[in-house]
């Protein structure tokens, strides 16, 4: 422990304080202070928590399924901390935490919930290792930072490896499934899986079967021959046979945790244990419901693990009360008094073994409360968060690669909404904006684009006419687009879909003319 630690918390709330004075909002620059003074604080403060730390990672979906476990791990009864703004570097889980912790360092929590980056969650195994790790998904993202994705594949596999309790993987992305292998099952670590519906796996292809659709209208152009040379070759046993076949039975021989088997308007139905438990939700899109599913596999490995670590000692208190009670008078008892003193006593009992009533009560949770519980959780900001504007509700949907862009056009309808599309790309966007030529825009033809912006709004015009796609306005200034289309055509849905900066910047343009909540991210 470094010699001034006793002063770390001190320190860093002066540190945070002064940096949200300064920039407005949540800032990871305290953290970076807190990890260079202290540099034990991260492990040190997570310790403290009985029930450990859940990692949550992957390409798409992290912020939202943190928010979820959460979410979900709250209603069941726990205190959850979380780093809930997806500031998910080191640094800025030290933020998180310093905005928590007493003078004295100490985390009123019994869990904490965290996304980490996929490069960043590497760095954060080496200081605390997990006792639950939730993989989602590995797709081409941010090429600049991660390169190809079986380098990303094996930045999570150092995840999985670390953990010490259970990890829960998705059984439909072959290359996430395959983590299985580095986890350390003899020394007791858990494997888990969430998967799809046969029905629903059309829904999330792999990276390995996303074709262009410039590629794919030209093999429909071809002739007949071509189409079945390729279909061969794809088909062939030197390059592995066919993919989706491939990944579908890798899939069916896995068993899965818990499954989503269908999905309606804000209804979806899950699989567990063999029963079907159907809820309605409040989060929009089909890939929120599949997060769903990894979220409730996750809150079952934490239940299992309060069973076994906290119902013993209610069966014990139990036994002591029984005994206790039947030593005292039959008066005493008639006014109440042995019951409020076997009450004290089996709390004093659990303050002693750091166990709290409601780490008992949540041992005993359903799995028809997980799943209301589920039902319960709400969007993160800016994953199909909605804001009203002058009467029409305007829906923010984060766009970082191919496949989160794909599902969200297919969970979106464009028809009876004006669309929207915002690039930027700076370092948290990505530099390299070339997935976006891996996206099928020509669900967009029939509808067109009301406007495209940000500082990549050409490159996504030109991406947009090679779909065929019309696009109405094209600008770079962001904030005046943005405000031009919000205001047009009042009453109408709207659709925005950004990168990870245009979105921010969307919501402070919108926060001057209509309710958004504050995401805690600064400026």
């Amino acid at each position: 422990m470094a010699w001034n630690s006793f002063a770390t918390p001190l320190i860093g709330k002066a540190v945070r304080a002064a940096s949200r004075l300064a920039h407005g909002g949540g800032s990871a620059f305290p953290g970076k202070i807190v990890e260079r003074i202290d540099p034990d604080f991260l492990s040190r403060t997570l310790a403290q928590l009985p029930l450990g730390v859940v990692l949550v990672s992957g390409t798409n979906g992290k912020t939202t399924t943190t928010r979820m476990v959460a979410s979900m791990l709250e209603s069941l009864g726990l205190k959850v901390f979380t780093n809930p703004t997806g500031s998910n570097f080191t640094r800025g889980v030290v933020s998180s935490l310093l905005a928590e912790v007493s003078l004295s360092g100490k985390l009123d929590a019994d869990i904490a919930v965290l996304e980490l980056d996929e490069a960043y969650a590497v760095h954060f195994v080496r200081q605390v290792k997990p006792d639950y790790c939730l993989l989602l998904n590995v797709m081409r993202d941010q090429l600049d930072r991660f390169g190809e994705i079986d380098n990303t594949a094996r930045l999570l596999s150092k995840a999985a490896e670390a953990t010490t309790g259970t990890v829960v993987l998705n059984r439909e992305d072959p290359r996430i499934a395959r983590l299985a292998d580095v986890v350390d099952t003899e020394d007791g670590v858990e494997v888990r899986y969430f998967g799809l519906d046969e029905s629903l796996r059309g829904f999330f292809p792999s990276d390995d079967d996303m074709r262009t659709t410039v590629d794919a209208e030209s093999q429909e152009a071809g002739t007949a021959d071509d189409t079945q040379d390729a279909a061969e070759s794809q088909e062939s046993p030197e390059n592995g046979g066919n993919t989706v076949d491939s990944a579908n039975r890798t899939a069916d021989v896995l068993p899965a945790d818990v499954t989503l088997r269908s999905v309606g308007d804000h209804r979806a139905s899950f699989v567990i244990d063999g029963e079907t438990y159907e809820t309605t939700v409040k989060l929009e899109g089909v890939y929120n419901l599949y997060n769903a599913a990894a979220a409730l596999a996750v809150v079952r490995a934490v239940v299992a693990d309060a069973q076994a670590m906290f119902l013993p000692f209610e069966e014990a208190l139990a036994e002591a009360s029984a005994s206790d009670s039947a030593g005292k008078s039959d008066a005493a008892g008639a006014n109440g008094v042995a019951g409020q003193s076997d009450q004290a006593a089996a709390n004093a009992i659990l303050r002693q073994a750091g166990v709290s009533p409601r780490m008992i009560a949540f041992a005993h949770a359903t799995t028809q409360a997980m799943i209301d519980a589920a039902g319960e959780v709400t969007p993160a900001f800016g994953r199909g968060e909605v804001i009203t504007v002058n009467g029409s509700p305007v829906e923010l949907l984060l766009v970082k690669n191919p496949m989160g862009f794909r599902l969200s056009l297919a969970s979106f309808k464009p028809e009876g909404c004006d669309t929207m599309i915002c690039i930027n790309d700076e370092y948290a966007d990505g530099r390299d904006m070339s997935w976006l030529w891996d996206v099928d825009f020509t669900s967009l033809r029939g509808t067109g684009v009301k406007a495209v912006s940000g500082v990549r709004a050409w490159d996504m015009a030109l991406r947009l006419e090679y779909d065929q796609v019309p696009v109405e306005q094209v600008s770079t200034d962001l904030e005046e687009t943005v405000m031009a289309f919000v205001n047009a055509d009042p009453g109408t849905p709207k659709h925005i879909y950004c990168t990870y900066t245009a979105m921010l910047k969307t919501r402070a343009a919108l926060a001057k003319i209509a309710d958004v909540a504050d995401a805690g991210v600064g400026k």
